[in-house]
């Protein structure tokens, strides 16, 4: 369902287009790429220039790559826009020291900790928040191994990372009943 109309007139200031993509890399290994874009859709002053209409205000990408477990080999950042260029994009270097960790054990802690405020850049901080639910969705892309009765094999990735999908709700025990698990402490009616 899309958003109710609005009742009244409105006028665009700010676009920011986010893109995150997954990529199963022919190493075995896997990348996931986001890129935020800020414009505005008038000319738009800042201290250091004026940026014209559809001209990046702030464009940044970042490159994550992973392995199966979800944890992090390789993390790059760059900046093509920014306000203030030689100032902006000196943080990015520092980003790497998100290596090492697990997607779903502790990075987003990690990035707001490290990166948070002044110890980083809202933008790359903002892209790598991304990452993880889009691994899990391009993991979600492959392929599952099942038994000779079409019965998965592993536990789906998606499953007890999201409300609807814990073991004990009604939609894991109507779509994946394999993985189904009564709430602990409840009684069956």
């Amino acid at each position: 369902m899309p958003l109710p109309e609005t009742s009244v007139g409105r006028t665009l200031l700010h676009l920011r287009r986010l893109r995150v993509d997954g990529f199963k890399r022919s190493d075995g290994l896997w990348d996931i790429e986001a890129q935020i874009v800020d414009t505005k859709d008038h000319d738009f002053p800042l201290s250091s220039g004026l940026r014209r209409t559809g001209e990046a205000i702030h464009d940044m990408s970042v490159r994550v790559t992973i392995d199966r477990d979800m944890n992090v080999l390789a993390l790059s950042a760059c900046t093509d826009a920014a306000p203030y260029m030689g100032a902006c994009d000196r943080i990015l270097p520092d980003y790497s020291k998100l290596v090492g960790l697990n997607l779903f054990k502790g990075f987003i802690r990690a990035v707001r900790d490290s990166f948070g405020g002044e110890r980083g850049c809202a933008h790359v901080s903002e892209l790598l928040m991304l990452v993880p639910t889009v691994a899990l969705q391009t993991f979600t892309s492959e392929s599952v191994g099942r038994n000779h009765d079409g019965e998965e094999l592993n536990k789906p990735f998606q499953l007890d990372r999201c409300h609807a999908l814990t073991c004990d709700s009604e939609t894991v025990r109507d779509h994946y009943p394999r993985w189904y698990r009564k709430e602990s402490g409840v009684a069956e009616g």
